[in-house]
């Protein structure tokens, strides 16, 4: 196999990111799409210039024309479509949350040691330049030893109708934009929390509108992570350590060309480094070709997939409870 010839299991407004990644890759070729309305795939079809449509999921799993797919479903069919996926022979890239439960992502590593085939979370932050920067930098002690993580994602969410009000969906903040510092923070701490402390909001749908959390890490580490749908837009993560700490404004989507990291020292001297690259979805997909074609290590490990689902559960246990939860 030389390419990865794409599909993409939905029509969702996040496919504008993943179109132009497929097709700037070196080694992908977006030749499908697929809707539950034949028309409405057709239409999306000839809008995007992809050669392929068909009116139903099933249909584009049992194409022998498609090798991967990209999963931007509603959050509640994320691990459904993707076990299906892999069991018709195809690799999958799926949006975040890769499922809803623990139980969920357990079938899909068990479905992806059936097929021999790989599942990928599309946490598309992972895999860029900027990211990859500071990860080595906080590697060499470059701030000293960790402390803390303070991670922010906040935005107005103002279409009624959108999916993310529906609890039954997997709507709520924290399963939408939670998962950013959620991962974030295990992620550069190199493991999941121990234990969790969350409070939410909840909206008059059900679902949590503004979710706020502690997270304790062995080594008397702590992360505090925000996340909103009822807040301006911001984005953040500020990394502290015994020696100095680094604050990124753009840490997850929109990384663009022009953006400044910011390291200050432990006497409070400011240093930047503009970050140059701006196309972290191109990254994203070229890490599963890698995956799939060379054998590499995904950059977002199932594991760790894994742990992302396990922590919000235990957060939404926490702020339910009231109590601090013990990760198992």
């Amino acid at each position: 196999m030389n390419g990865i010839r794409w599909g993409l299991m939905s029509t969702a407004r996040i496919n504008s990111k993943l179109i132009p990644a497929i097709r700037k890759s070196n080694r992908g070729e977006l030749v499908a799409v697929a809707s539950r309305k034949k028309m409405k795939a057709r239409r999306y079809a000839r809008q995007n210039k992809i050669p392929m449509f068909f009116g139903s999921y099933e249909e584009m799993l049992a194409s022998p024309d498609v090798d991967a797919v990209y999963v931007s479903l509603p959050n509640h069919l994320h691990a459904e479509w993707t076990i299906k996926a892999l069991r018709a022979g195809k690799h999958v890239l799926c949006e975040k949350p890769l499922a809803l439960s623990v139980e969920e992502v357990d079938a899909i590593i068990a479905a992806c040691k059936e097929t021999g085939k790989h599942a990928v979370e599309a946490l598309m932050y992972r895999h860029h330049p900027q990211s990859l920067r500071i990860e080595k930098w906080i590697e060499e002690g470059k701030i000293g030893e960790l402390q803390s993580l303070r991670g922010v994602f906040n935005f107005v969410l103002a279409h009624p109708n959108d999916y993310r009000f529906n609890p039954d969906m997997g709507g709520g903040a924290i399963w939408d934009v939670g998962v950013y510092p959620i991962s974030y923070a295990q992620w550069i701490m190199k493991q999941p929390a121990q234990r969790v402390f969350g409070v939410q909001k909840i909206g008059e749908t059900g679902v949590d509108m503004v979710f706020q959390g502690e997270m304790m890490f062995s080594g008397e580490r702590f992360a505090q992570i925000s996340c909103s749908f009822q807040s301006p837009s911001h984005t953040s993560i500020e990394i502290m350590g015994t020696k100095g700490r680094i604050l990124i404004t753009k840490p997850y989507a929109d990384i663009g060309q022009g953006e400044k990291i910011q390291i200050f020292d432990e006497y409070g001297e400011l240093s930047e480094y503009e970050t140059k690259e701006k196309d972290l979805y191109t990254y994203e997909v070229k890490n599963l070709h890698s995956v799939i074609l060379d054998g590499a290590q995904p950059r977002v490990p199932l594991a760790d997939s894994r742990n992302h689902v396990l922590t919000i559960r235990s957060f939404l246990e926490s702020a339910k409870t009231g109590k601090i939860v013990e990760l198992r």
